[in-house]
């Protein structure tokens, strides 16, 4: 990418130049990238990227799956033809990635996982699993999920539910029947939110992440759930001051733990769409929607 922008700056290069594993380093061949909004608001102005440290040129995306193909002096744990799936931060949708271990994230990938679902994981599943472990959810809780059918919902929902909770679910009506299927009883979001969950839950929740805004975090504190107990990932509200958390905040060892959940088939990763590289622009235009049931890949 030569410009910052919307899906619209994205295009596919030739880079001269290969790049090559050195000390400390393994190279990735791609196989599979999968999308999150970080991905496109990291790009979408100079001041989010500077944040992140980033800077022109670039490339995209975070999310990777792949087999190791060249291994560095000093690289230990790593051998060609291991496949693997990490993270590396605007650089996962390329033909190669070279992931510097000491800073980046690489993961061997089960046997039983292929490499479309292993990519879905990094950002997602541990973004899921922190929003969780800041509302201490656990086993007999009634939990309130915002944005439950989106990519990192329908990975807290599942956890959640692993976790011996009940799940009640935001989301619209048209992804009802979605949820339900991953163990959620889902809940209309919009006016009256409060009011339909104390239906639903008359005895009360004890504990409510929001995946999406602020709206599940407020109904949240209107049901008398206590601050510490409500979870947000994506608030903008200085106002709201409950447990802000991301993915950085995983314990480690959970995407270990999640990729084994996949491999036993106790937690599934629903894919809503996959598109070849050469539409990337279309991919990540859908994901960008924030309409998706599940996740979005590219395929290299």
């Amino acid at each position: 990418m030569e410009t910052l922008g919307g899906p619209e700056v994205l295009r596919l290069e030739d880079v001269a130049d290969e790049p090559h594993a050195g000390p400390g380093q393994v190279r990735v061949r791609v196989r599979a990238a999968g999308l999150n909004p970080m991905d496109w608001v990291i790009i979408s102005n100079e001041e989010i990227a500077a944040r992140f440290g980033i800077s022109l040129p670039t490339g995209f995306g975070f999310d990777f799956a792949g087999v190791v193909d060249e291994v560095g002096e000093g690289a230990e744990g790593f051998a060609v033809g291991d496949r693997v799936f990490g993270g590396a931060l605007s650089r996962a949708v390329a033909d190669h990635v070279v992931v510097t271990l000491s800073a980046d994230q690489l993961l061997h990938t089960p046997d039983a996982v292929d490499d479309v679902t292993a990519s879905t994981l990094p950002v997602a599943a541990a973004t899921a699993a922190a929003a969780l472990a800041a509302a201490r959810v656990g086993d007999g809780d009634t939990v309130l999920i915002g944005g439950a059918a989106g990519g990192v919902g329908v990975f807290a929902v599942q956890l959640a539910r692993l976790a011996g909770a009940r799940v009640l679910a935001t989301s619209s009506e048209g992804s009802f029947e979605f949820l339900r299927g991953l163990g959620a009883e889902p809940i209309r979001y919009g006016e009256g939110l409060v009011d339909r969950v104390r239906a639903a839950a008359p005895d009360g929740i004890d504990a409510a992440t929001d995946l999406y805004g602020t709206e599940t975090a407020y109904a949240a504190l209107a049901l008398d759930v206590p601050a510490e107990r409500i979870s947000t990932i994506a608030a903008q509200d200085p106002d709201l001051h409950v447990q802000a958390t991301g993915g950085t905040d995983a314990e480690p060892g959970t995407l270990d733990h999640i990729a084994s959940l996949v491999a036993e088939g106790r937690l599934v990763v629903p894919i809503a769409a996959q598109y070849p590289v050469e539409q990337i622009r279309e991919a990540v235009e859908l994901q960008a929607g924030r309409h998706v049931r599940g996740k979005v890949v590219v395929t290299l």
